[in-house]
């Protein structure tokens, strides 16, 4: 899996320091939008297409991975 920097960045100077996908202007957080809103991911590939598919898929990962981290055995 490609590390968190290779598939989000943060900067004050791109939509006052937003996180996006690396290389685009695109938000993080409109992927989980859609997701939310029930699109799929190929809709929001076809929507933002300076996002690929494999940053996408990344960005999923890392928020599993972090998710899974702060998970307790029950």
């Amino acid at each position: 899996m490609p590390a968190a920097t290779a598939v989000v960045h943060s900067d004050p100077k791109i939509l006052g320091g937003t996180p996006v996908f690396v290389g685009t202007r695109v938000p993080v957080q409109v992927l989980f939008d859609c997701l939310e809103a029930r699109d799929s991911l190929d809709r929001f590939l076809e929507q933002y297409s300076t996002v690929s598919r494999d940053q996408a898929l990344a960005a999923l990962d890392l928020a599993r991975d972090a998710l899974l981290a702060r998970a307790r055995p029950a």
